[in-house]
């Protein structure tokens, strides 16, 4: 792709998101999602691979259905109401409409279906951009509108993402299927909390995108996009892949690492609030996720397949780590331990 493309694309991806982050009129707020969907659609199909054109059909047409139904919201809320402010969304109708749509955009289950497809077909790359930055701007209207939706619906979709989330990568090699995965059992979490305590899902986002960011910037590195190729990532570059185990242990939430504190927080919120069987029932389906994380751990750590020569060791020769892989690797996984610090 050419450069002046390239960079007009990003200006896109983030002029659609700004504009939706400092929007207070729906209108506006649409316009920034909608900027953003068509900013990464030529992004998804600079491959020219029939995977990747189908995964940006796949994203345009459930991006399209999600915006469909938010504008339709916003336009009954307006009739209703007679304002198109964001913080004025009062009927049940148009709220339960809203949150449908947002969960659509952001891949929580029950509308959860596209994204593992749609990762697979990318590059590693665009599958970073789609989850991270592309969570920015429909988890801020959430997170704004959080104290008008419907609490039910929440819970439950939080619930179906939190079990689907873990339950659906037990079976998955291919990598980016897998992260897949755990942003939808991460959404639950989000989705769970946001409300009761804004702060906490806002808190749950920054470090889910520290923790994915680092990720999907490692396995680039070590060009691990299944487990097999996982499983020698050790033999290329023994740091690199002790720094990428700690990354997943940290994804499963196992303290005292950086996504422990999340769980952590929310847990603790939500038996304040007198929820201790939600709390039990999301704890536990932690645990599905945290099976898979170990799972690959231990294929890092503890696995070497045979036939591997000397000019397979990477390690040796050459290490393309991005420089700011360093700092987000020490946040997800040191957060937690050396915030006391942070705070003196």
């Amino acid at each position: 792709m050419s450069p002046y493309a390239l960079s007009m694309l990003m200006s896109s991806l983030a002029m659609g998101t700004i504009i939706t982050l400092s929007s207070s009129h729906w209108f506006l707020a649409w316009m920034g999602l909608e900027i953003n969907t068509l900013a990464i659609i030529p992004l998804m199909t600079k491959m020219h691979h029939p995977r990747a054109t189908e995964s940006a059909t796949k994203y345009f047409l459930t991006q399209a259905t999600a915006s469909a139904l938010l504008l339709f919201s916003t336009v009954m809320n307006a009739w209703m109401t007679g304002e198109w402010t964001i913080m004025n969304m009062n009927s049940y109708t148009p709220t339960t409409i809203l949150t449908i749509a947002l969960a659509i955009k952001l891949g929580v289950a029950p509308f959860h279906l596209w994204l593992p497809d749609v990762l697979q077909g990318l590059d590693m790359m665009t599958c970073l951009i789609l989850s991270t930055w592309q969570k920015l701007a429909p988890m801020a209207l959430l997170i704004l509108t959080s104290h008008q939706l419907n609490t039910n619906l929440l819970t439950l979709m939080a619930l179906a993402s939190a079990i689907i989330g873990g339950w659906g990568a037990l079976n998955q090699t291919q990598m980016r299927k897998i992260m897949a995965y755990s942003s939808i059992a991460h959404l639950g979490w989000m989705t769970l909390v946001i409300s009761f305590a804004p702060g906490l899902a806002l808190l749950n986002l920054m470090i889910y995108l520290l923790m994915t960011a680092s990720m999907f910037m490692t396995l680039m590195t070590l060009n691990a996009t299944n487990m097999n190729k996982l499983s020698i990532s050790w033999l290329k570059t023994p740091t690199l892949a002790a720094s990428m185990m700690a990354g997943l242990l940290s994804l499963g939430g196992l303290p005292p690492l950086s996504g422990f504190l999340p769980k952590w927080l929310i847990l603790q919120e939500m038996t304040k609030h007198h929820l201790g069987a939600l709390s039990t029932v999301m704890a536990l389906s932690a645990l599905l996720s945290l099976f898979f994380y170990l799972r690959l751990s231990y294929m890092i750590s503890m696995t070497s397949p045979p036939n591997i020569s000397n000019a397979n060791l990477a390690w040796r020769n050459k290490n393309n780590l991005p420089p700011i892989s360093p700092i987000l690797i020490v946040l997800s996984t040191m957060l937690m331990p050396i915030m006391p610090m942070l705070l003196m």
